[in-house]
């Protein structure tokens, strides 16, 4: 039996490319691009420096700038309702942070010092993303939040200012119980035993933080070796963080036990060393301390 093959019937896929014809004479007709390995290697350069400089920014920065990137979609939403018009994201110019330093203060009524960083993590993180952002654009953003940053009213936006913790706020905190009964609202109703070490170890942290006025990041950067024990109480070396210089704060006895630092450090130093803990690790270790060895 002979089989015949049909040609033909299948359709084959094609590559289709848009092009133009020109004349032989035209301006360019002939001519082919050749890459410039200059320009390809800086741009290169550029996003790898993008990308590192992204990296070794701490993650609470981060987080933030992500959260001012949000806001300004939320604008973007806004915006479109009002317009009839949904603008790109990547359109920073002077009109649209303008008129989004507009929506913060009158929309969202934000404080004027968390207008002026919703506009600095907007710019970073536009920017990142490969958005061109003018410095007019920036520079008249901060223009329309100049003449808000003088308003009293607005300047009390927002949480305001902490209450400063008082002694007797430190005594109660270094005497509570070692036993934690839930609150009455609180949905878990187990009892939280707080061990000793932990105690010894919060007495210390919250004496010693209001005497030498610590930041927190301050606190978690502090070994052993930066608190000296000397005649007057101890020599507390505060280290630099976030490009604040480093310090040595004096730190003298208190009158009560439970809030006096030094008597609370050495508590806790003896404490910690006794369960393993390394001379010159840590001084605030979060959970039981590792073996020395």
């Amino acid at each position: 039996m002979t089989t015949t093959q049909e040609h033909g019937t299948e359709l084959e896929p094609v590559e289709v490319v848009d092009a133009e014809l020109v004349d032989d004479d035209a301006p360019g007709a002939g001519a082919v691009a050749v890459l410039d390995p200059v320009d390809a290697v800086l741009k290169a350069l550029d996003a790898d420096a993008v990308e590192h400089l992204n990296d070794i920014r701490p993650k609470k920065t981060k987080d933030g700038y992500a959260r001012d990137w949000e806001i300004w979609g939320e604008f973007h939403h806004w915006l479109a309702e009002r317009t009839g018009t949904r603008l790109p994201l990547s359109k920073v110019t002077v009109g649209t942070f303008v008129s989004f330093v507009t929506y913060l203060d009158q929309v969202v009524e934000a404080p004027p010092n968390t207008i002026e960083r919703r506009i600095t993590g907007v710019t970073s993180e536009a920017r990142r993303f490969g958005y061109a952002v003018p410095k007019e654009a920036t520079e008249a953003a901060r223009r329309a939040l100049k003449p808000l940053r003088l308003d009293k009213k607005r300047q009390k936006r927002g949480r305001g200012k902490a209450a400063s913790l008082s002694p007797a706020d430190l005594r109660a905190m270094a005497e509570a119980p070692h036993e934690r009964k839930p609150q009455p609202t609180a949905r878990r109703r187990t009892v939280f035993h707080v061990p000793e070490l932990a105690r010894l170890r919060d007495q210390a942290l919250n004496a010693i933080k209001v005497a030498v006025a610590g930041r927190n990041e301050e606190m978690s950067e502090l070994d052993d070796p930066d608190i000296e024990v000397v005649d007057e109480g101890l020599m507390v070396s505060v280290p630099s963080v976030k490009g604040r210089p480093e310090r040595k704060v004096p730190v003298t006895y208190g009158e009560n036990r439970s809030t006096c630092p030094v008597r609370c450090w050495q508590a806790y130093r003896v404490a910690k060393l006794a369960a393993g803990a390394a001379p010159d690790g840590p001084a605030f270790l979060p959970t039981a301390p590792p073996p020395s060895g």
